[in-house]
Formats: C-alpha cells, sequence, structure tokens
C-alpha cells in the first residue's frame, strides 16, 4: 500500500520540474506590459482629466472650473447649438443610409456594387478635405456653384452658402452616413426573404412589407448607429472648424479650442468637456443595450434564403439617388480638389494660362512644412496601426482565451477610449503628458500615443472576434507537446489570423491618415501632421496648395485601400468596431 500511494509522488515532482514558474513564463511578462500599457494609454489621461477639473491650476481641490466653464452663456450656448447639430446631422445621414442600405442589400437596383463602393470612396474620404473641397464648391462668393448658377441665370448671387448651419450639417452627413450603412445593410442581409413572403401571403404590398416588416427587423442596428452618429457630430473638430468659425456659429468643440489660448486654462477645458463625456457615456450605453437585443433580426437564421425584391420601376428612382450621394459626397468635391490643385488660382477656374503643376512641386521640393506633415502622417499612421494591431491581437488572446486575472476588466480599459471623444481625449493627454516628467508635448511619440489610445478599440474587438472564430483545439494541442502562451500565439493564432490582421492595420492606418481631433492640440512644429496643416493653409486662402496636398492623401490612401481589398477582402473598411 506504501509503494502504492509513494509512487505517483516522483511522477509529480518530475511534473513540477517540468512546469515553468508563473514569474518565468514569458506569457506572464507580455501581458503583464500590456496591462501596464493599458493603464498608461487609457486610464491616465482619463483620471487626469476628471481629477483636473476638480483642482485649480496649484492643485486645490476646487468646483471653480466648473462655475467659471458651465455657467457662462456663450459657453452654454455652444453646447446647445453642438446638441443640435447632431440631431441635424444623425436626421440627414439617415435620410442618405437607409435607402441606401435597403437598395443594395433588398433591391434589384442595378449597380449594386458600385453603390457600395462608392460608401467606401466617401468612408475613405477625410471629413476636412471633404469641408474644403465644399467651400470651393458652395462659398457664398466664389464657390464654383454658386458662378455657375450666376452665368446661367444672369441673377447677382448664387442660391448656395455652405457657411451656414444647415451646410455644416450637409457637409458632415456627407462623410458620416456610410456608419449608418454599414449597420443598416448588416442587419438587414440577416433577414431572410421567407419573412417578406410570408408579408406578401397576408396581402402586403412590397411598400407595405419594406416598412412593416425588413425595416422593423433592423431598427435596433439603425438607432444603434443614430446614437454613433450623434456622438461623432457633437464630437467633430476639423469640419466645424473650417466652415463654423467662418460661419460664427459657436460650437462646444471650438469653444474647448479657445480655452487652449493665451492664458492656457486647461482645468475648464476638463470641466467644460464633462457634460459631453457624460452624454457619450450613457448614450454609448443605451445603444450597447440596443445592439445586444438585436437578436431577432435574424429569425430565420443563416439558412434563410435571401433574394432581392422586385421593386420594378422604384429601382431607378434608387439608382439615381445613390448616384446623387455618390456625385454630392465623393466625385464632386475630388473633381473641384483635383481641378483647384492644378490651377494657379483656383477661382479663376479652367481659364487659359491657369493650369499648373507648381502647386504639387511646391508641395514635393519648395515647402518643407507641407513634405514633412505628408511625411509624419504616413509615419505616425504606420507606427501606430502597427502597435494597434500587436496590442490588439494580444488583448484579445488574453481575455479570450482567459490568460490574464480579471479579463473582463482588461477588455474593458482597453474598449474604453470608444467612450471618450477624440477632442476630450486629447486634453486627457495633454494634460498628462505634456509636462514633466514625459514632457512629450509636441513630439512624434504623443501624437503616437494618442491615436493609439484612440483606434486601439477598433483593433481588439476586430481581433477578439477573430479569436472567438478559432477552434481552441489546435491551441491545446500545441501546449500538450509544450509550447508555451507565446508559441501558441506566435506558431498557431497569428498565421491563422493573418487576413483580420491586414485588415485592422489598413482600416486603422486610413483612420490615422483622417484624424484632427485628437492632434490639434497636442502637434508641435516639427510633428504637423496634414489634417493639422489643412487648417493653417485654409486660414491663409492658400487653397491651391491645400488642394494638391489633399490629392496626395488620398492618392496614396486609396492605394493602401485597394491593397487591403486584395488581402482582406472588400468590405474590411466598413467594419468598424465600437
Amino acid at each position: 500500500m506504501s509503494e502504492a500511494v509513494l509512487a505517483p509522488a516522483p511522477l509529480r515532482a518530475a511534473a513540477l520540474r517540468r512546469a515553468p514558474h508563473r514569474l518565468a513564463d514569458p506569457a506572464f511578462w507580455l501581458f503583464a506590459v500590456l496591462i501596464a500599457l493599458l493603464v498608461l494609454l487609457v486610464a491616465n489621461p482619463v483620471v487626469r482629466l476628471v481629477w483636473d477639473s476638480f483642482h485649480t491650476a496649484d492643485g486645490a481641490w476646487s468646483l471653480q472650473s466648473y462655475a467659471t466653464a458651465l455657467g457662462n452663456a456663450r459657453n452654454l450656448q455652444a453646447l446647445l447649438n453642438s446638441l443640435a447639430l447632431g440631431a441635424a446631422v444623425t436626421v440627414l445621414t439617415l435620410a442618405m443610409g437607409v435607402p441606401l442600405a435597403l437598395a443594395v442589400s433588398r433591391s434589384n437596383m442595378p449597380a449594386r456594387g458600385l453603390a457600395h463602393l462608392s460608401v467606401l470612396a466617401a468612408f475613405v474620404m477625410p471629413n476636412f478635405l471633404g469641408a474644403i473641397a465644399w467651400i470651393l464648391l458652395a462659398g457664398p462668393n466664389a464657390g464654383w456653384l454658386n458662378r455657375l448658377w450666376i452665368e446661367l441665370t444672369g441673377v447677382d448671387k448664387g442660391p448656395f452658402n455652405i457657411f451656414s448651419f444647415w451646410g455644416l450639417a450637409f457637409v458632415i452627413a456627407l462623410y458620416t452616413y456610410p456608419l449608418v450603412y454599414v449597420f443598416t445593410k448588416a442587419a438587414l442581409d440577416l433577414v431572410s426573404t421567407e419573412l417578406e413572403d410570408a408579408a406578401a401571403i397576408h396581402g402586403a404590398g412590397k411598400f407595405q412589407t419594406m416598412v412593416r416588416v425588413t425595416l422593423p427587423l433592423a431598427l435596433p442596428s439603425i438607432v444603434g448607429a443614430s446614437i454613433l452618429i450623434f456622438l461623432e457630430a457633437i464630437a467633430l473638430y476639423g469640419t466645424p472648424a473650417l466652415i463654423a468659425i467662418p460661419a460664427r456659429i459657436n460650437l462646444a468643440t471650438t469653444q474647448l479650442v479657445s480655452f487652449f489660448q493665451y492664458p492656457l486654462q486647461v482645468e475648464q477645458a476638463a470641466a467644460f468637456s464633462m457634460p459631453i463625456l457624460l452624454l457619450t457615456i450613457v448614450m454609448l450605453m443605451l445603444q450597447r443595450r440596443l445592439l445586444a437585443r438585436r437578436g431577432f433580426v435574424s429569425v430565420s437564421g443563416k439558412g434563410g434564403e435571401r433574394r432581392p425584391l422586385d421593386i420594378g420601376p422604384w429601382r431607378w428612382v434608387l439608382l439615381a439617388y445613390a448616384s446623387l450621394i455618390g456625385l454630392l459626397s465623393v466625385v464632386m468635391p475630388l473633381v473641384i480638389l483635383v481641378m483647384a490643385s492644378l490651377s494657379k488660382a483656383w477661382g479663376r477656374g479652367l481659364a487659359s494660362g491657369n493650369l499648373t503643376l507648381g502647386n504639387y512641386t511646391t508641395i514635393f521640393f519648395e515647402q518643407v512644412t507641407v513634405r514633412n506633415a505628408i511625411v509624419n502622417t504616413l509615419v505616425y499612421s504606420i507606427a501606430t496601426a502597427l502597435i494597434c494591431v500587436v496590442m490588439g491581437i494580444c488583448i484579445a488572446y488574453a481575455t479570450q482565451r482567459r490568460v490574464t486575472p480579471f479579463p473582463a476588466v482588461v477588455q474593458g480599459l482597453a474598449l474604453a477610449p470608444v467612450a471618450v471623444p477624440g477632442l476630450i481625449m486629447a486634453i486627457g493627454l495633454y494634460a498628462a503628458y505634456a509636462g514633466p516628467p514625459f514632457s512629450l508635448y509636441g513630439t512624434g511619440m504623443l501624437i503616437v500615443v494618442a491615436f493609439t489610445t484612440r483606434f486601439l478599440p477598433i483593433a481588439v474587438t476586430a481581433c477578439a472576434a477573430a479569436v472567438r472564430s478559432l477552434n481552441p483545439e489546435l491551441e491545446e494541442a500545441v501546449r500538450v507537446l509544450g509550447g508555451g502562451r507565446v508559441t501558441v500565439l506566435a506558431k498557431v493564432v497569428l498565421p491563422l489570423l493573418k487576413k483580420t490582421l491586414v485588415g485592422v492595420f489598413i482600416l486603422v492606418f486610413v483612420i490615422c491618415t483622417k484624424e484632427l481631433s485628437t492632434a490639434v492640440f497636442l502637434t508641435g512644429p516639427a510633428s504637423r501632421v496634414v489634417s493639422v496643416l489643412t487648417l493653417d493653409l485654409s486660414e491663409q486662402g492658400n487653397y491651391e496648395t491645400l488642394a494638391a496636398m489633399g490629392v496626395v492623401l488620398v492618392v496614396i490612401t486609396t492605394l493602401v485601400v485597394a491593397a487591403g481589398m486584395r488581402v482582406a477582402g472588400r468590405d474590411f473598411m466598413l467594419r468598424r468596431g465600437g
């Protein structure tokens, strides 16, 4: 009996010797470093933002910042104007995105693939470049559409004025409606045609079926997208800076910038941002609850038949509408930017002697500031995309496979920046890292830190979904053969998810090239990016150089997206996490 009891002991000892101590496991240190980075990237700036809002510049506890920031009638009006703008943009994006999603997903409209690509192009187009293009098109005096109208009708004044509340809402909507389109189309793609056939059997017409059956099934996704659009509109800075400021429309984001003029008022900026931050958190919680209940969308499961609905002559109406949106959001802005970039003076149009390639020569060989801004944008975007991919897959694997303690807390920390608008996150990052001991203000490192913090949730969300789709048996086989977690990650997970990781890299890269709100407070003379330089050039009225710079950026981005479509599929750009 004693031999039977003691026999397993050597085996247990050998097993203990083979099993590495937790502190000797490389995976332990890898994921510990990741958690420390998350605290620095996310928790530190947010905590510092809240802390500063309740303290004076010398560190004393006080509510004076709230009294000053929120007790000012101009500041309160700015908040109300932003809420009105958010509502207006949401209505316009619904009018654009929902019919397009219905047309592409459920109808027999011709050229549905081309319509889908036009939405992709609108998503790739930076908001600030779209705003510049529409200033050239619909400026009240020199805008080309107004000048064309005057020439055709002989009147003294054109009808278009982009420097207005609805002009601002229109431009923002043109480049945010892809979000509504994506959410709606994803929901509609899950609706089985059998449900619509059942409605038809009971006497419902095509329009009635669409209104009473198809759209209600997609309603949670549409409402969820509307919430995201509303939040993006009230937190956007680039387009308001280009259109709202000249139009004398005071908004929360433009008012926040005023706190960073001399004398610097970081504490008041933090206090003024708190209502926007709280509203964002509440509405994102509402959006999450709505989307959590969308399981009824796919009533008949993935096996249900889906075929386009024959809508008769209405398919040509939808095609005309889709063409109009593509014309307004992509074709006209790109044409005007190219024409302005080839002009000596954009206001003279295609007049004889006005064409030149000098603007491109200027940005590549003469203006160091512009060339450096393009290089900075590419370098920071590539660095951010690489960091987000590495951190995203590691965090996703650690949380989905429960490698770290408290995986839900780690994942929540990684996704938390979704609830912090870019401009407000920039204030927190400024407060946390601009001064000692880090002293990163004006450096490229701070821009990469800001971009990584802002867009890490996109990488984590995409990678988590991909890890969940993997069968853990492959990983267990490696563990049985003696491989550690790092080996599993390098030899199994990364090769299997290569396509997803490439898609995430390109998606983050493209979004970084468009980002302005996070960068506006943090760049210095040596770290300026294209989005920030756009504001400087527009204030100088240098639209020709600005247009050439924008065309170069769009060409580079388009080439990257085309490469991404070959590797990761044509829809990867429209799969946004959050």
